[in-house]
Parts: structure tokens; C-alpha cells; sequence
């Protein structure tokens, strides 16, 4: 690996870590990461899997994977949303959140969602997770995950984040700021970011780091939590950015991470605020790398935004009526949120929606069904959202059963025991998709952009 001497020798300067260690390091493979979604599934499934993996310090769901096996994101399990294959420390600032059930949490640098979809499972189905990422071309990855990970409550949009956090002043219980950055902590997984390695690039992004934590310290509450991460080193990416939002930001104060992995911030450059509080791992503390910083807002931070206020049109009333009819057909449990209508489709939004006029949203909530010759039919979104315990018709099959695989290549699949109609599919009792049923065939409705080419 080609890395420049200068980045060993600010490496030696700040953390007294020489480069015949690093160097070592980074000629061994980087880490990788499994951690479970708790939203569907339990760490039960790991037995199943049968590869060699070990807890890691970070999440009390994410493991190290320690052998070499590849397939895993082809694998059922994964389709299924099970899993979501994270570096092992990526996982360590959603921590710092102490996130409850309930709480609306924003996280404002989203794509591609490995911390949305953390979030998503201590929330639990409850609250309200807002996801937004600048760069449009990015959100069809967060798109994709939040749908895959079976998240109902999720607001996803592409705005920037002063025009975000302005219109929702006050209103979130705790932000998320995982910036863009200098990549310190990716030298091993993407070698473009030594490529892109200047001390230049680490200004740059050091400016635009603060620029969004000036914007994201306005959508927090009173009392409410502003959390700051990066997979970089640089001190000027963390700590001096820390000492600046702070001297610039009277309304917070810095409190300890509460984290017992990694080592304390680095404390040279600011002699206001104690870095000490923060949170570093570095390549020696067993993952590629991160920076945490958690900040409680200690002003009051007034919020006046109005609920969402849907309006159905005639024919939308006639649409949402229908839709209910399906779900009852569908599932066993009442609906917990609002069902609208957008041209041709249905969605299920989360209750209590704030107004999402100029706010950039993409999709709002779960795609329930589409409107197809004034018929309606059931999305992939819905099922993959569902419990097997809350769908009526459903065929359950192992991930050692060749049909899975090929209903995940989008063939039909010849079944037995199952009413005629829509039907999902399961495997080892995760909701995967679903098709239409008759006579001893399941003709597909997995989506063609999904779909496994073995």
C-alpha cells in the first residue's frame, strides 16, 4: 500500500504509534463485520450461517468475521435483511446515542444506511427515524437498505442540511452527524481514499465538518443529543472541529461517550473542553478506525412545526379504501400508521409525521401497494416489513432448500400447503418477499433489481 510518509509521521506525532506497527497493519486484510437486525431476526441465525465469527467490543449485535468466506451478501439471510455487513467500528457512534424506544432520532449523513438501520432497531418500530443524504445519487443504496432491514417508521430524503434543520428547528430528540471525511480509517477497505490523501483534503473536509454541525445543532430539542463521528484521524476532523463547534455553539456542552472500547480523544489541541471525553479507535483497537464526540444541548430550542396533513382526493378514498380491504386479507395485526396515496402508489406512513413541505423527501414511511388498472396489489416493501406472525398466508423454507435460491433468481417455485393468493415467503422464519399462489405454484414477485444472477 502506497501510503504517504507523511501520514506516518502525523500518526507517530499525535498517537506515538511508529510506522513499522502501522505498516504491519496495513499489510493484513481489513476487518470484517456482521451485525445482526434485531428488527428481524436474533443471533440465533449465526449458528446457521457456520462461519467463524466472534463478538466484537463495539455493539452487543456486531461480530468479526474471521474467515475468508465470501457469498454473504447473496446469501438468503441477507436478502432477508437479517444482517448488515458493517465494518466492526462503524458500528460504535450509533452507541454513543443511547437511543430508546419512542425518540425521533435524525441522522443527517445517512448513505448508505449501516448506522440508519442501527438506529432503526433500538427505535424498534417506535418513534421516528428521519435519514437524509445530500448527494442524490447516493439515497438508492439507503433506499434499498431501509426496505431490505424491514423499517416502517423512516423518513428518507436528498436536501441539504441547513435547509433541513432550519425548517425542523428543535424537533429532534438526538442528531447524528457521521461526515464526510478524509477516510483515514478506510486506507484498507477503499484504496482511492490514499489516493485522495492530502493534508489539503483533510482541510477542506474539515471546514465542510463544521459547516454541517453548525446546521445539525439547530434541529436539536432542549436537552436533546448531538452526536458527532468520523472514520478519520486527522485531529483536525475531530477534536480541533469539536473545539470550534463548541466555542462557536454556547448552547452545548461536551459529555462523556460512556463508551468502554477504543482510548480517550486526543487532548493537546484544546485547552476549554476536555477531549478526553471523546472517543478514538484507532487501527490498534480493533477496528479501521472512528472518532465520537457527543454534545448535550443545555438551551431551550423552540419547535413550531406543524403535523403533516395529508389530503385525499375522491379517488384516493376510494384507493384507501380498497388498500385497507387487502391488508386485512394480508395481515392479522390492525394498521399502525396512515395509508396515502401517491399517484401510483400506496404507502403506510408513521403517525404524526411533521409538515414535509420543502423538505426534500423521497419516500415517507413503507410501500404498502401499487395501483396497477385499478387493481391493487401488494408491494415488497410491506411484506418485508412484516412478522411471520402477523401474515396469514405464508411458506416457510430453509436456506439449505435450493428453492430459496431460486426464488431469489426470480423463477417460480412449485410449493405445497399454501392458500391460492398472495403468499410470502420465508426463510428459517425471516419474511424475504412473496408471491402469487395457485395450484402448487408460486409465480414471483421478487424485485427484478434484487435478484440474485447464481
Amino acid at each position: 500500500m502506497n501510503i504517504p510518509c507523511e501520514f506516518f509521521d502525523r500518526m507517530e506525532k499525535f498517537f506515538n504509534i511508529n510506522k513499522n506497527i502501522l505498516t504491519k497493519y496495513y499489510n493484513e486484510k481489513p476487518y470484517k463485520g456482521i451485525r445482526i437486525n434485531t428488527l428481524k431476526a436474533s443471533n440465533n441465525i449465526l449458528l446457521k450461517l457456520k462461519y467463524d465469527i466472534k463478538k466484537t467490543p463495539f455493539d452487543i449485535n456486531s461480530y468479526y468475521i474471521l474467515s475468508d468466506e465470501s457469498g454473504l451478501g447473496k446469501h438468503p439471510y441477507h436478502h432477508a435483511g437479517a444482517y448488515y455487513l458493517q465494518e466492526p467500528s462503524a458500528s460504535s457512534a450509533v452507541c454513543a446515542m443511547n437511543i430508546q424506544p419512542g425518540e425521533k432520532i435524525l441522522d443527517l449523513c445517512a448513505a448508505p444506511g449501516g448506522k440508519s438501520t442501527q438506529i432503526a432497531a433500538y427505535l424498534n418500530g417506535k418513534g421516528l427515524l428521519w435519514s437524509n443524504e445530500y448527494i442524490k445519487n447516493r439515497t438508492q443504496a439507503l433506499l434499498s437498505n431501509i426496505e431490505r432491514i424491514g423499517i416502517r417508521n423512516a423518513v428518507i430524503s436528498s436536501i441539504h442540511p441547513d435547509i433541513l434543520c432550519n425548517k425542523l428547528q428543535g424537533y429532534f430528540d438526538k442528531v447524528l452527524v457521521d461526515a464526510p471525511c478524509s477516510g483515514e480509517g478506510m486506507f484498507r477497505k477503499e484504496p482511492q481514499a490514499i489516493l485522495n490523501w492530502s493534508i489539503e483534503n483533510i482541510n477542506t473536509c474539515a471546514r465542510r465538518q463544521l459547516e454541517i454541525l453548525n446546521s445539525a445543532a439547530k434541529a436539536v430539542k432542549e436537552n436533546g443529543i448531538l452526536v458527532y463521528s468520523t472514520c478519520t484521524f486527522a485531529p483536525e476532523e475531530n477534536e480541533i472541529c469539536i473545539d470550534k463547534f463548541l466555542t462557536n455553539n454556547k448552547n452545548f456542552e461536551l459529555i462523556s461517550c460512556d463508551l468502554n472500547f477504543g482510548r480517550q480523544g486526543y487532548t493537546k489541541f484544546s485547552d476549554k473542553y476536555d477531549m478526553s471525553l471523546t472517543r478514538r479507535i484507532l487501527p490498534l483497537d480493533g477496528g479501521e478506525g472512528h472518532f465520537i464526540a457527543v454534545m448535550k444541548r443545555i438551551a431551550p430550542n423552540y419547535c413550531s412545526i406543524a403535523e403533516y396533513n395529508y389530503k385525499n382526493s375522491k379517488k384516493d378514498n376510494i384507493d384507501k379504501y380498497n388498500a385497507e380491504k387487502l391488508y386485512n386479507e394480508l395481515f392479522s395485526t390492525k394498521i399502525t400508521g396512515t395509508l396515502a396515496v401517491f399517484q401510483d402508489k400506496i404507502r403506510l406512513l408513521p403517525y404524526n409525521l411533521p409538515d414535509l413541505t420543502g423538505l426534500g423527501v423521497i419516500k415517507a414511511g413503507v410501500d404498502f401497494a401499487e395501483i396497477k388498472n385499478n387493481r391493487i396489489e401488494p408491494s415488497h416493501g410491506i411484506y418485508m416489513s412484516a412478522k411471520p406472525d402477523e401474515i396469514y398466508n405464508y411458506i416457510n423454507l430453509s436456506c439449505d432448500d435450493k428453492r430459496i435460491y431460486a426464488f431469489l433468481r426470480g423463477e417460480q417455485i412449485d410449493i405445497e400447503q399454501c392458500n391460492n393468493g398472495y403468499c410470502a415467503v420465508l426463510v428459517d422464519n425471516i419474511t424475504v418477499g412473496f408471491g402469487k399462489y395457485s395450484n402448487g405454484v408460486l409465480k414471483n414477485r421478487y424485485p427484478k433489481g434484487l435478484r440474485n444472477n447464481i
